[in-house]
């Protein structure tokens, strides 16, 4: 059966048309089957995102003039199914360039590993980033370090406004594959 076909018996028709016996039995039967397909598929594709992964092993924030480590982590904050939280030290907001360290491993090849990153600023996005980090070969431990360049001094919100109000969100892909997602909230201390 070709998929527009799914469409046609899914959607059922026009409300006043009485099927008959035989054919809502088939009709019910041909949902059943399409219905088994999609949790099939998605399970599986649900399976295959989560084997691929990548396991976040630390990460730091360093002031990339100095070098000095700001704030460091060894928690897995790659967990799609909870949001995390971060308590960041208020005066990384007055450097010009941090850089933010991963290391990583992964089970799986990744062919063109990529992060998109949205900022939010209770539920506004108030930054968005992209980032590519390339070919991962499988069974390997990564170290990924990118420069993140502050707003002007005079755009800069107050450590007070944005703590506990501003969640990183994090898209990881394989090319145009989303193979995870994360959510962290960002406290100033």
């Amino acid at each position: 059966m070709k998929g527009h076909d799914y469409a046609v018996i899914l959607t059922g028709g026009a409300a006043s048309t009485r099927l008959p016996r035989a054919t809502e039995s088939l009709r019910l039967f041909r949902i059943s089957i399409a219905s088994k397909l999609y949790r099939s598929i998605r399970d599986e594709s649900y399976s295959k995102l989560t084997a691929s992964r990548p396991i976040k092993n630390w990460m730091n924030l360093r002031d990339a003039e100095s070098g000095r480590v700001l704030w460091q982590s060894t928690e897995d904050m790659a967990d799609p199914h909870q949001e995390h939280e971060a308590h960041v030290p208020k005066n990384i907001l007055k450097c010009r360039t941090v850089s933010r360290e991963i290391n990583f491993t992964s089970a799986e090849r990744i062919d063109k590993f990529r992060l998109e990153q949205r900022v939010f600023l209770k539920d506004n996005i108030i930054e968005e980033w992209f980032f590519e980090f390339g070919f991962v070969i499988p069974d390997s431990t990564n170290t990924w370090q990118t420069l993140i360049e502050a707003a002007p001094e005079s755009q800069m919100l107050p450590a007070s406004l944005l703590s506990g109000n501003v969640v990183v969100e994090t898209l990881f892909y394989d090319n145009d594959l989303l193979i995870s997602t994360s959510k962290v909230r960002l406290y100033y201390d």
